[in-house]
């Protein structure tokens, strides 16, 4: 667990909101980093800022030379290296007072419940749907909070999926492959058509702040709404989301939500 450091975390203890008792809460958390790329570097080098006593930084991925335009935990001396090992070095450069764990593996079915032994978030920095569908299903079975973004060139988008308080991923984003074509709505999926590295740093930091906001329970997360950020032009636009009645995996009688995606 972190040490509650006054000095170095002062600035935010003055916020009313978060204070000593939840600096503490902050030190007691654990949360899983879904992702040590472009998102996941921004949100976990906040939350190892912020002093979140124990982040998980999941991936099976290495260090390519095409990663560093956005993955800024990483540099030219870790090409090559697991994402993980380079993300654990950086974070604890950072803060050396909180726990980091390497998970070196990938997100699915085989490995999920593991990697959410005693966690109370996840924050999502994954690059596809199968893995997003596999974390919005296992934090329904275990009642966790996730923090969704998605990233693609110039634009991005966030959201809060909190079980029981608001619809869950596969309500609001179907998964394409099961679309047909003429139903696939432009603005709900996210294509690898590159990326400028600000977007990710634009959605991460927002994540970081839900994060933050879900585990202290203060302010108004994004549960029910979805954020799109267009950066060519700046325009900020927000969607209310609302449970889809057809949605087969987060209705309580769903028998589909432990099957695979």
């Amino acid at each position: 667990m972190a040490l509650l450091d006054s000095g170095r975390y002062s600035r935010q203890i003055k916020l009313p909101q978060i204070g000593p008792g939840g600096q503490e809460k902050l030190a007691r958390a654990r949360v899983l980093i879904a992702g040590a790329g472009g998102l996941g570097s921004l949100s976990s080098l906040y939350l190892a800022a912020a002093g979140v006593g124990h982040l998980i930084i999941a991936d099976h991925d290495h260090v390519e030379l095409s990663n560093l335009n956005r993955q800024i935990l990483h540099g030219e001396a870790s090409l090559g290296k697991p994402k993980v090992a380079s993300a654990s070095h950086r974070l604890a450069q950072l803060n050396s007072t909180i726990e980091i764990t390497q998970a070196q593996v990938k997100i699915d079915r085989e490995s999920i419940d593991d990697l959410l032994e005693g966690v109370d978030l996840i924050v999502d920095g994954c690059d596809n749907y199968p893995t997003r569908q596999v974390i919005n299903r296992a934090c329904l079975r275990h009642n966790l909070p996730w923090v969704f973004g998605g990233v693609q060139g110039f634009d991005g988008m966030i959201s809060s999926f909190v079980p029981g308080s608001s619809p869950c991923f596969e309500c609001i984003i179907q998964d394409p492959k099961t679309l047909k074509p003429e139903t696939i709505k432009p603005d709900t999926q996210v294509p690898d058509n590159g990326i400028i590295g600000a977007t990710a740093g634009m959605i991460a930091s927002i994540q970081a702040m839900e994060a933050v906001k879900l585990l202290l329970n203060i302010g108004t997360p994004l549960t029910n709404r979805l954020i799109r950020i267009s950066g060519l032009d700046m325009r900020i636009t927000t969607a209310a989301l609302t449970p889809n009645p057809d949605c087969r995996v987060c209705k309580p009688s769903s028998k589909n939500r432990d099957k695979n995606p």
